[in-house]
């Protein structure tokens, strides 16, 4: 970084550095400074970590004039009026100066222009979205499901006389499935994105305009290029100006730029940055305090503003993660179902049905796939887990969006407020040639020097003189930190320190009255106050002064150490420069202090200083000491940082903050972890030039935006993939987006923070947006997905805990659900290919899907989370599927046999003791359902009614029901967990317990309850029939403690993967890998340790990612 950026971070010493003495003295006493603080200057290009062969990749041209504006609106503002002088401005707008622009020149540029408001986009209409909830994702399935059983009935309406009401009933029911799910996700997603709305209401109403000469208040839409307006403290910018005079003038630009504290307002330009010069103020800002004048720039949709509003609402953004994998479930099943039910239709064809039989027999199976309780269990699951996440102060406003987030792998925070307190606070003090740390605690137990000191007790003296912020009325039982204040944020960190140290600030400004005061301007660069002092033996004033350090100094010719004042000497000056520079180091922003008492023969008591023309003493000093304050990270963020490295998640900071201040944040929260190096500390450590460091020996990088705009999509790619630690400082709300869309050309899931208009785009661009939501703006808000309650990052952490829990408790309740599909469809096809009786009608399946199995699925969103779950890395959502391969294995090929066995088990006992034997059901079905047969005779000749056949064939249902909850009580225990034996987890999920009685209970009221055989054709059982399945759901669950066993045992062979754990090649990196480790501690002093050390990273890494992707199988 080049000194001169060093010190403009200083908000109070922008412009002293210009002043030629003060750089040479600055270069005089530390010339090193230069080479080891390079790289953040804006003539040092930013050297990244970059491949010499280039990816071929380059991006596609984009078709469709919509995608070149956008492409046109990511591009960094194309203001150039702040680098022109007033005269040339003038010029460009045929405005004048004094009189403004002539009212037939507006009405002109009116009609040209357009008016000076936000263009709204199209908006979706509300039935559009409900039609979205009732027709998208797994609803297509169970719509699909609904009309083939519409079309079964109608077929069998037109070709029987007496139809049975089966498939019209399971249709209707689907029917309204469907439309009850989709109103209650309609109306959990009713706060649907209003971005537009939200910028409206930053749009101000009136301005204050000087047209021929005359000032006159006209509605901010008649604003138009040119014109000449005024605005006050309290006034909202009407448009983009380009200031002409200002005084003592202030803006608001947090919600803009994301700075905090008011950036004050002048003519001259002081960057090429429009966002960062002095001479822009912009669009719908707010001015805190001052006047200025300005000539307008933008109107409308060309304002910065007005260009972040249209990127925001013209972005795209893509199917959640959840989505897509509702999606391939849906391809999983329908696959399956169109696969069997053509298999079987060609069966039927075979055995000699008739093509209406097979037809039927078709849309049966089709729909006997279909999951009819899933799309419900699926909603509830995310909903609860949504609630959850609210108590945890994470609200979800896209019922999507809460996986999404367990999802992430990578994380793009904001600093300020969100890494962050947003509470400037002292951090260190230098005084007496030291420097120590602040001591911030409430009861001053961690004081690090004398409080008595005299040195001190004057430092804190200014520090509480020279200051203009104060307690707001009625806080006396808050404690001191916690106290609103009234006054800006540094001086009311100065405030609360002195308040904690040395007492009451009031009582010590109420014995020193303030008799004179100059404010801090950006000239002077320093704030000045003179007062009475507290001892009435003394008529002499106290002058305490503060501002810029290298200021201050330049006042001061003695300085105080150990309480006397002793002469400035060069020794002091230099111990002063490196104090100055460490703890600008630290991403401090430091002030200086210094203090004279007024001699009373030149200012005897009731003088009157004069502050305009100043007619007292500024010079020949005594320097005091230094003061810095930081934003200091939130006390949790640290170790959520840690949670996320364990996780695998990368996190990236991007803020408009200065570099150094960034990066100071960053290694203070962990984001730059301890001993990983940016090529600017490689350099100052080995005292090279930047030129000279190989960008691949720093895992850290920290870019300016200035840099970031000069790199080519393929660098900044390289950037992202070859460094784990980045820093990206100085960042424009465009290049926020570019940032984002950069991380997923890598194929990551992106979370971004966020909490002003800045960052909305980058919000809806995101996989999931995360605005704050106590220092969030209503832009913000809107565009994000989800809102931190508490504006802590260590919230965003247990939000992604809780995705990756209800990810796996979808899983399980997934596995759970489609177990039973099997005994569910396995009665049907044996129905057709056997000819036997039908073992369980679709009535029973419907008390399955949406009764019994109903509470139980649910119950799953409840379960613990087990122990590696913030040890794995991100789920691969190209591999890591919802339903997948090995899913639909254990739920059909394995567990659901064993279902089917127990329930045909239990139906051919019933047969079998009302004299049908197993032998003689065989090719029966056809005498079995004909009405005519009334002499049916069974295995020992008795014969039967179809009455009577039908009540033994309902009882069969009822059993086969039965039989299906009880193995169902065994699946629901297995697919707690993934890996983990049922004994090491453990019963304490309350909800499974209740939800195993309650589908018992459920089971047990169908069977017995009176009236049930009419309406649900359900029939009493024995007691002796509820035990057939029994030894079914015993050996389910010995079957799977089994498996599980094995998997623990043996990570990468499992029954549900038969590849080697580990690749060939990968096994010999391993090998070679154990080779170099050993070879590293004998050649520590090598030259190739370093490429060693590197060379074991790399294998560690692939071996890292071989284990996890064993880990993903087996689960």
């Amino acid at each position: 970084m080049g000194l001169t950026d060093f010190v403009n971070r200083q908000p109070e010493t922008t412009a002293i550095f210009n002043e030629p003495c003060n750089m040479r003295f600055l270069l005089r006493k530390s010339p090193q400074l230069l080479s080891s603080q390079r790289g953040y200057g804006r003539s040092d290009s930013y050297r990244v970590a970059t491949t010499q062969d280039k990816d071929k990749r380059s991006p596609k041209k984009k078709k469709g004039a919509q995608n070149k504006d956008m492409d046109e609106l990511k591009k960094e503002v194309p203001i150039t009026e702040h680098k022109m002088s007033i005269e040339e401005v003038c010029r460009k707008f045929q405005t004048d100066i004094v009189q403004g622009l002539t009212n037939a020149k507006a009405a002109e540029y009116l009609v040209r222009d357009g008016p000076n408001a936000l263009t709204p986009p199209p908006t979706t209409p509300e039935w559009v979205k409900f039609c979205r909830q009732l027709f998208g994702g797994f609803s297509v399935l169970l719509w699909t499901g609904a009309i083939l059983c519409f079309l079964a009935y109608a077929i069998q309406a037109a070709t029987e006389d007496e139809p049975a009401g089966d498939n019209l009933y399971l249709g209707i029911v689907l029917t309204a499935v469907v439309v009850i799910t989709g109103c209650f996700s309609y109306f959990q997603e009713a706060k649907s994105s209003k971005i537009m709305e939200s910028f409206k209401n930053m749009v101000p109403q009136q301005a204050l305009v000087i047209r021929e000469g005359e000032k006159v208040q006209i509605n901010a839409e008649e604003v138009v290029g040119g014109d000449l307006i005024e605005v006050k403290g309290g006034d909202r910018i009407p448009a983009d100006i380009r200031v002409v005079s200002a005084h003592g003038c202030k803006v608001d630009n947090s919600s803009l730029t994301g700075e905090s504290e008011p950036q004050s307002r002048s003519p001259d330009c002081t960057h090429d940055n429009p966002l960062e010069t002095r001479n822009v103020a912009f669009f719908s800002t707010n001015c805190v305090e001052g006047t200025a004048r300005g000539i307008v720039i933008c109107t409308g949709d060309r304002t910065v503003m007005g260009r972040i509003a249209t990127l925001t609402s013209g972005l795209e953004t893509g199917k959640t993660p959840i989505a897509k994998e509702i999606e391939h479930f849906i391809h999983i099943i329908t696959g399956v179902a169109v696969f069997l039910g053509v298999t079987f239709f060609i069966l039927a064809i075979i055995l000699g049905y008739s093509w209406l039989e097979a037809v039927i027999f078709l849309i049966g199976i089709i729909v006997a796939n279909v999951p009819e309780g899933l799309l419900a269990t699926v909603t509830v699951c995310l909903t609860l887990t949504a609630k959850r996440m609210a108590k945890k102060n994470c609200l979800v406003k896209n019922l999507e969006a809460v996986e999404t987030l367990g999802s992430t792998s990578t994380i793009c925070s904001d600093k300020t407020g969100t890494l962050t307190q947003n509470r400037m606070t002292v951090a260190h003090m230098w005084f007496d040639n030291q420097i120590h740390e602040a001591d911030t605690t409430e009861d001053q137990s961690g004081a690090s020097f004398d409080k008595s000191s005299v040195t001190w007790l004057s430092l804190a003296r200014v520090a509480a003189l020279c200051n203009r912020a104060q307690f707001k009325a009625g806080q006396d039982s808050v404690t001191i930190l916690k106290r609103d204040v009234a006054g800006d944020a540094s001086e009311s960190a100065l405030l609360k320190c002195i308040e904690l140290s040395c007492g009451s600030v009031r009582s010590m400004r109420d014995r020193n009255k303030k008799v004179a005061e100059i404010p801090f301007n950006s000239t002077n660069k320093y704030q000045l106050s003179v007062h009475e002092t507290e001892d009435p033996n003394d008529n002499r004033y106290l002058l305490v002064m503060k501002g810029a350090p290298e200021r201050i100094l330049d006042c001061c010719s003695t300085i105080m150490i150990q309480g006397k004042e002793q002469p400035m000497d060069e020794e002091l000056k230099e111990a002063f420069q490196n104090a100055y520079m460490e703890l600008g180091g630290l991403g401090e922003r430091v002030l200086g202090f210094c203090h004279v008492m007024l001699p009373e023969d030149q200012y005897p008591k009731g003088f009157a200083f004069d502050t305009d023309d100043v007619n007292f003493q500024t010079d020949n000093l005594c320097f005091v000491g230094l003061m810095s304050m930081i934003d200091p990270p939130r006390a949790a963020v640290p170790d959520a940082v840690g949670k996320c490295r364990s996780a695998g998640i990368k996190v990236i900071m991007v803020t408009g903050d200065h570099p150094i201040t960034a990066k100071a944040i960053a290694k203070g929260v962990g984001i730059i972890s301890e001993g990983n190096e940016t090529v600017e500390d490689i350099a100052a450590r080995l005292n090279i030039p930047v030129s000279q460091v190989n960008p691949r020996d720093a895992k850290a990088c920290v870019i300016h935006g200035t840099d970031l705009k000069e790199l080519s999509q393929d660098q900044m790619d390289d950037i992202l993939r070859n460094h784990t630690e980045i820093v990206f400082a100085r960042t424009s709300p465009q290049q926020k987006l570019i940032i984002v869309e950069g991380c997923q050309r890598q194929g990551a899931i992106v979370a971004v923070t966020g909490d002003g208009v800045n960052d909305s785009p980058a919000l809806k661009k995101a996989d999931i947006g995360v605005a704050m939501g106590i220092s969030g703006s209503d832009v913000s808000k809107q565009a994000a997905d989800m809102i931190l309650l508490d504006d802590n990052f260590a919230s965003i952490v247990t939000g992604v805990e809780e995705g990756r829990l209800i990810f796996d408790n979808l899983k399980k309740s997934i596995a759970y659900t489609l177990t039973s599909n099997i005994p569910e469809i396995t009665p049907f096809l044996l129905f057709i290919i056997v000819n036997i009786p039908l073992p369980l009608g679709t009535i029973t399946i419907l008390c399955i899907d949406l009764g019994t199995d109903m509470v139980p699925a649910i119950s799953l969103a409840y379960e613990a989370a087990e122990s590696d779950i913030m040890k794995r890395q991100p789920r691969n959502p190209a591999r890591d599927k919802l339903v997948n391969e090995r899913l639909i294995s254990i739920a059909y090929g394995q567990i659901g046999m064993i279902q089917a066995l127990g329930g045909f088990f239990a139906y051919f006992v019933i047969l079998a003791e009302n004299g049908f034997l197993p032998s003689h059901l065989v090719g029966i079905r056809l005498n079995w359902d004909d009405r005519s047969v009334n002499d049916l005779e069974d295995s020992y000749g008795q014969q039967w009614t179809y009455e009577q056949r039908k009540i033994v064939e309902f009882t069969c249902h009822t059993s086969f029901f039965v039989s299906i909850v009880v193995v169902q009580w065994a699946d629901v225990i297995i697919c707690k967990t993934r890996r983990n034996s049922v004994f090491q987890q453990g019963m304490r999920n309350k909800i499974l317990i209740f939800g195993l009685f309650e589908e018992t209970a459920l089971a047990a009221f169908l069977s017995y309850c009176p009236g049930m055989d009419v309406a649900l054709r359900m029939y009493p059982l024995k007691p002796s029939w509820w035990f057939c399945a029994f030894p079914y759901s015993f050996l389910i669950f010995v079957y799977d403690e089994v498996r599980k066993l094995l998997i623990r045992r043996n990570p990468g062979v499992s029954s549900l993967q038969c590849d080697s754990p580990l690749s060939p090649l990968t096994t010999l990196r391993i090998i070679e890998y154990r080779s170099l480790a050993f070879a590293a501690v004998r050649v520590q002093k090598c030259e190739h340790y370093m490429y060693i050390i590197k060379e074991m990273d790399v294998y560690s890494r692939e071996y890292s990612k071989e284990i996890n992707k064993q880990n993903n199988v087996t689960s």
